[in-house]
């Protein structure tokens, strides 16, 4: 982990930001000695979901889309 003191982080804070994406976290010391930590925050997106596994083929979920297109579900 890498420690940038208060001055060295205001100088090169691109670097820190892009430091503490890489290693997950980065901390800041003051000159008084207390440490304050920099890590990026974890955003998800509502299509980060897990997959299921339903044992059928790309052709087979390429044709029921088709199938659904064409209305053959549908009478």
């Amino acid at each position: 982990m890498t420690v940038y003191s208060y001055t060295k982080a205001q100088q090169n804070l691109a670097t820190l930001l892009e430091q503490a994406y890489i290693d997950g976290e980065v901390q800041i010391k003051r000159q008084d000695g207390i440490l304050f930590r920099v890590e990026p925050v974890k955003t998800s997106s509502p299509f980060d979901i897990e997959g299921i596994n339903v044992n059928i083929s790309a052709d087979e979920i390429v044709e029921c889309i088709r199938e659904g297109r064409e209305g053959r579900y549908y009478g």
